[in-house]
């Protein structure tokens, strides 16, 4: 791995600079532009990242195109069709003290702004933030990560033939390249990873007071409730924790199933895997519809993980089969995982999905809260009360309702995590107002009644200015 150079990092940051300033003045048009030739210049390499996605971690192409193409170019679409409405200021009414005012808010572009993006999707999570950020007006620095180099590599290539050095950059490189970066004060950081790296990136942006969206992850649990569809929610479970490998930030990551279903729940989830990977421990190694693990090192943390909560007396429903050396985990259900396993501690980001039963709905929801707050909950119910009392009584970043994992692929609602899973939000009008300033603007008349409040202060002025406070006690209209 080649770190890139500190100095030219910091020639072309400063190189931003001209433009940044230049592009606080660009268009809708000129915005839409820029995004159209990224969306051309990256489809045009479709076939190449086929390839650069097998040679990194054995992606199929039909996988390459929904998770990584396809949640691209949605955000393209959506910004290409709204950045003029999105750019417009924002008219705001008077407040009862500001009558004689006229108000708006206006979005500028931040000015320069990072991206540090992660392995496990490595398209969609850089290209997606930056579509945003080029709807916004901003110039762009782009950080891939190093564990996916075939891509990142791809990435910046095309970046390189659609963008000048002054308007967008990518640098490969590991820690020694992020820690460069970081330690140049950007306008805005846009990191996507873990809890413990955004940490870090928080620390550094707080030395330059820069402001940062931190999407990031935890243990993100399910509830199967007595009154499910076992079979949908073992048909949509099984597609959304083994989705990429099972390395997905809003993977289910532990499921609790009510006692009474949990055999029939079992049944249907082993039927799933058998009809989309094989019936054999031969078929699923070899089945080109599971991503592997992006290498050896993540492999063998996924499998101690296993390992640990067998050996404290957990049983394998289904999978369990390892081998490190071809970074291939078969889809695996375990129960009976004793508590203080591994497993049920650290986010397990890899095929293998803990089954947990219960029998009171207020115990999981305590042992929900009892935890971090997750990036993402997913509930199958058909009892309304009891859904609503999850999404009351629990926090999340984001919640579905009889699905898992779709709420990332809304580009009208906000995704994003809560405290330990994450700080901001991104998709859509989210992620442009991510990558932009609400300036708040205010215009006054000669009516305006603040030369009351300027001194000296008479008696009469005294009482009438007790008055109007005694007024705000009153309800509004």
């Amino acid at each position: 791995m080649v770190e890139s150079d500190p100095r030219r990092i910091r020639e072309v940051f400063d190189s931003q600079l001209e433009t940044a300033l230049r592009w606080r003045l660009s268009t809708a048009n000129e915005r839409i532009a820029r995004i159209k030739k990224l969306r051309d210049a990256m489809m045009a390499q479709r076939e190449a990242f086929y390839e650069a996605f097998m040679q990194d971690y054995r992606k199929s192409p039909p996988e390459v195109e929904a998770s990584e193409f396809l949640p691209v170019m949605d955000e393209m679409r959506h910004a290409i069709g709204r950045v003029k409405r999105w750019m417009k200021p924002l008219k705001v009414w008077p407040t009862s003290t500001m009558l004689g005012t006229s108000g708006w808010v206006q979005y500028q572009p931040r000015g320069r702004v990072l991206i540090i993006a992660p392995w496990n999707y490595p398209l969609s999570l850089c290209f997606g933030p930056l579509v945003s950020a080029l709807a916004a007006g901003n110039t762009v620095i782009i950080k891939p990560s190093e564990m996916t180099p075939a891509v990142s590599a791809l990435m910046g290539r095309i970046i390189g033939e659609v963008f000048p050095h002054a308007e967008v950059a990518l640098f490969e490189g590991g820690t020694a390249t992020a820690q460069a970066l970081l330690d140049l004060p950007f306008d805005h950081i846009f990191f996507t990873g873990s809890p413990a790296v955004g940490k870090i990136v928080m620390a550094a942006a707080a030395k330059h007071l820069t402001s940062v969206t931190l999407e990031l992850g935890g243990k993100s649990p399910t509830i199967v409730g007595e009154t499910a569809d076992v079979k949908l929610a073992a048909e949509t479970l099984m597609w959304g924790k083994f989705l990429n490998g099972g390395q997905t930030c809003v993977a289910p990551d532990h499921v609790y199933v009510h006692d009474s279903v949990k055999d029939a729940f079992m049944t249907e989830c082993r039927k799933v895997i058998q009809s989309r990977y094989g019936t054999s421990a031969h078929e699923q190694k070899h089945t080109a519809d599971l991503t592997r693990i992006v290498n050896q090192r993540h492999t063998q943390r996924v499998a101690s993980l296993l390992y640990d909560a067998l050996t404290r007396g957990a049983a394998i429903q289904t999978g369990g089969e390892v081998d490190v050396a071809q970074c291939y985990i078969a889809p695996t259900l375990i129960d009976r995982v004793p508590t203080g396993s591994q497993i049920l501690e650290e986010e397990i980001f890899g095929p293998i999905l803990p089954v947990i039963g219960y029998s009171r709905l207020d115990a999981v929801i305590a042992e929900i809260n009892s935890r971090p707050k997750p990036l993402a909950l997913y509930i199958w119910s058909k009892d309304q009360k009891e859904i609503d009392k999850v999404l009351l009584q629990t926090s999340s970043g984001g919640a579905c309702i009889n699905h898992c994992v779709m709420q990332f692929a809304h580009g009208e609602l906000p995704f994003g995590g809560v405290n330990n899973s994450g700080i901001g939000n991104a998709h859509g009008h989210y992620g442009f107002k991510a990558f932009s300033h609400e300036r708040a603007v205010l215009r006054s008349s000669p009516l305006m009644l603040v030369k009351l409040f300027y001194p000296p202060f008479s008696e009469a002025r005294r009482g009438l200015i007790r008055k109007i406070v005694d007024m705000l006690r009153l309800p509004m209209i």
